[in-house]
């Protein structure tokens, strides 16, 4: 794995500006990587509804989102629903092979991708795609594979840092 160089703000804005696809991850991003469980053994997440809304407003400013995730909980596919996203894979082995398939319906470049993860099962699709993001609490192997960490943690407003940005750079 080779490192990758962190950006600049100034020089990550401007690369934002080639993105059109915004893909996530969830445990650690969308989430703070946290799992409850009930009485009866239910697993629970707990989302970020800023994170949520930052995310309407991306696809409102015409910027493609998806989740792919290697958890197979039921919550996952409720909440991209819920939030109008027609990509949501979960119990993902291969997770570049599935980008791969999504950029090939939507016709666009994985140079054209970015993707936000924190743990090592995100570092296949980072090595591959323009735009690499991670979050403050990201393991380090990810930071590494990264342009920019964000200000925020997971599941703490990092999804909404960036949809903000691109929400700015694509109005």
């Amino acid at each position: 794995m080779s490192e990758r160089t962190k950006l600049s703000y100034d020089a990550f804005k401007e690369q934002l500006k080639t993105v059109k696809l915004l893909s996530l991850d969830v445990d650690g991003i969308l989430t703070d990587g946290g799992l409850y469980y009930t009485e009866t053994g239910d697993e629970l997440r707990k989302f970020n509804v800023k994170d949520g809304m930052g995310m309407k407003n991306a696809r409102a400013a015409g910027v493609e989102l998806c989740i792919i995730s290697a958890s197979t909980t039921n919550a996952i596919q409720e909440r991209g629903k819920r939030l109008g996203l027609t990509h949501v894979y979960t119990g993902a082995k291969n997770k570049i092979e599935i980008l791969q398939k999504i950029c090939d319906e939507l016709k666009i470049s994985l140079e054209n991708v970015a993707h936000m993860g924190d743990d090592l099962n995100d570092i296949s699709i980072m090595e591959k795609i323009g735009t690499p993001i991670t979050v403050g609490d990201a393991m380090e192997e990810v930071k590494r594979n990264t342009v920019y960490i964000t200000q925020k943690n997971g599941g703490q407003g990092a999804v909404r840092e960036i949809c903000d940005l691109l929400v700015m750079l694509n109005s």
